[in-house]
């Protein structure tokens, strides 16, 4: 594994399937009745979080307390950031304090790319969402979440998504969840397909390895997993498509629109879901729906991260298993 994990682009095929089979052996974990492991007992975890945050927030530090990690949380309101200090004098006060690892999530991008190459501390750096560049980890729980439902807890140990038909849907213009997963699904050998209004796709979306289209109707017989993706409208100054309505009628989710999907296909959301708009209520609560399970699943590959940063190469759970299963 490399020193950082910055963006999904940085992660070779093995290091991705290292990190979906590490957090298989972590979910294994959460099955028993005491969830602790001791691997990063002693070892001090600081969440920098410049930008509001639940899900993975709350994910991570779950993460880091199941592996008896130390736990500072950081938020910018309420601290000297609101104050005027900059990122440098924020990174050498944790330096000061001796943290082993900063998982940071900020508005800019390439604030984490920063913090990691700047010299200004020396411990691991995590994104956990930088701007509308990047955000790995939750790349990395979908396509542990796709690897689970499509090929199988077992069966999928040691593989990628290798033939797996992938559409994403919505606005891709703002998303970093849609630039890390077109990155990390291409790595593991899926097929990617965007599906959005021309106004919400960015410039030079033609040299991502992906295929385009504007007609959600007709990728949806040949997906495998569809994963529609919130419209941003905090980071909107104009009008990128006429109403709500209109982006419904023909970018939303609804359940005539899923009964069109192979029945072993699945719809996947990041969170939060606007129910009615870009998913209605009958997709979000019916059974090939991953929400859930994908928030879950954010615990295991957090863990798998951390653990693989911070821990080593070596199984995290001691148990044999032979080659070839």
């Amino acid at each position: 594994m490399m020193r950082h994990l910055i963006s999904a682009a940085d992660l070779s095929r093995d290091d991705a399937v290292l990190v979906l089979d590490t957090a298989e052996e972590m979910a294994r974990v959460a099955d028993r009745p005491i969830k602790k492991l001791p691997a990063l007992r002693g070892r001090t975890i600081c969440n920098l979080f410049f930008e509001d945050s639940t899900r993975t927030r709350i994910s991570f530090e779950a993460a880091e307390k199941r592996l008896s990690a130390d736990v500072i949380n950081f938020a910018a309101k309420g601290s000297s950031v609101s104050k005027g200090e900059s990122l440098k004098d924020t990174a050498q006060t944790l330096e000061a304090m001796g943290v082993d690892a900063v998982v940071i999530r900020h508005s800019a991008s390439g604030a984490p790319y920063r913090l990691a190459t700047s010299g200004w501390i020396d411990a691991p750096v995590i994104n956990a969402g930088d701007g509308t560049h990047q955000h790995p980890t939750q790349a990395l729980l979908d396509a542990f979440t796709m690897r689970r439902r499509l090929v199988g807890p077992d069966a999928g140990l040691g593989k990628g998504l290798d033939g797996k038909r992938v559409t994403l849907v919505g606005d891709v213009l703002h998303s970093r969840v849609a630039r890390s997963n077109v990155d990390l699904l291409h790595t593991l050998g899926a097929e990617v397909t965007l599906v959005a209004p021309p106004t919400l796709l960015p410039v030079g979306v033609e040299t991502w390895p992906c295929e385009v289209s504007y007609d959600l109707d007709s990728t949806l017989p040949k997906s495998d997993a569809v994963m529609m993706l919130r419209v941003q409208r905090e980071r909107m100054n104009a009008a990128f498509f006429p109403t709500e309505r209109e982006y419904s009628r023909r970018y939303g989710l609804d359940g005539e629109r899923m009964a069109k999907m192979p029945e072993h296909a699945i719809v996947m959301h990041p969170g939060p879901m606007v129910r009615g708009m870009e998913i209605t209520a009958e997709v979000a609560d019916s059974d090939r729906c991953t929400v859930v399970e994908q928030v879950a699943n954010g615990v295991h590959t957090r863990m798998a991260v951390l653990y693989l940063l911070l821990g080593g190469n070596e199984p995290a759970v001691t148990h044999t298993r032979t080659e070839g299963n």
